[in-house]
């Protein structure tokens, strides 16, 4: 090989060195200045993480309150279910001692049927205005104007049975977003559901400012022994009770339905102690409804 054949070598070897290295070489991106980076603020990361962890408890108190609620349904519901079967195997399985009794077995259980469509029809209207086709008409109300109405339709039920009923009104000032209907509804529901189970006593409806200022509680307080336990109280209907108007819901029913509607309107309904000192035997317990208070910013909306 002859010197111009190796300088043709040597070339092609450097040339092929040459683009190895610009062709393998990786590509660097482009650097970013630190002060060009869109940084989020401590505070706003802060305040987005509360509300998320605010959310998340809302949402996993719904969830319980719906478990429950769900709960304490179906166990109402089985109750006079049971009772219609029940009464239906004793007359099919012809244990009835007379044509008289069979028939008393047949009143009974058309009132059990009774009983059991105004508990589905009570639950289907919740269930109408959460799912949005019943709409609630949250407003602006006189938080005075609520309770002295409620009032002046519940005190002559508890006079006629000698039980003493005080009010005491709040400033007239204080005002709550709610729907008036279900509102009432539900404070004359609990007071007549009182009344009912109440053997003496007194009753005390009351209202105070929540120290966040956000909310006003509605206080209803009652003899211990009138407050539904979680057990279903079977109510004895008599025997001219022959039309769903006049049945009775059972107390444990109507609380969780109450319960259901002061959660569609924003509030809260809850069975709380009544507040006394450690040495007093609290002979009351507290109906407790929370309902958002009407806030300058919301005036303004409306």
């Amino acid at each position: 090989m002859n010197f111009s054949n190796w300088l043709y070598l040597g070339t092609g070897i450097g040339l092929g060195i040459g683009f190895c290295k610009l062709f393998l070489q990786p590509a660097e991106s482009p650097s970013i200045p630190a002060q060009n980076a869109p940084l989020q603020p401590e505070t706003e990361l802060l305040q987005e993480l509360k509300q998320t962890q605010l959310a998340y408890q809302q949402a996993r108190e719904m969830s319980q309150f719906k478990a429950g609620f769900l709960a304490r349904t179906s166990h109402e519901l089985r109750s006079p279910l049971s009772s219609i079967i029940s009464l239906h195997q004793l007359i099919l399985a012809d244990l009835c001692e007379n044509p008289h009794e069979e028939r008393q077995f047949v009143e009974q259980a058309h009132e059990k049927s009774l009983l059991l469509l105004k508990l589905i029809d009570e639950i289907l209207n919740v269930s109408k205005i959460e799912s949005g086709r019943n709409k609630l008409d949250i407003e602006t109300l006189s938080l005075t104007e609520v309770l002295q109405e409620v009032y002046n339709l519940t005190y002559l039920l508890a006079a006629n049975r000698n039980y003493p009923f005080s009010l005491s009104l709040p400033e007239p000032e204080i005002c709550i977003l709610a729907d008036s209907r279900w509102l009432r509804q539900v404070l004359i529901n609990l007071i007549e559901t009182t009344i009912s189970q109440m053997q003496e006593g007194n009753i005390y409806l009351s209202s105070s400012l929540a120290s966040s200022d956000n909310y006003v509680y509605i206080w209803l307080d009652v003899p211990t022994d009138a407050v539904p336990t979680n057990e279903p109280i079977n109510l004895m209907i008599s025997a001219n009770q022959t039309t769903q108007k006049n049945i009775v819901l059972p107390p444990g029913m109507k609380f969780s339905l109450n319960q259901s509607l002061v959660e569609l309107m924003g509030g809260k309904l809850e069975i709380l102690p009544f507040p006394t000192k450690k040495e007093e035997t609290p002979q009351l317990t507290r109906w407790q409804i929370s309902m958002p208070l009407m806030t300058p910013e919301d005036e303004s909306l409306h």
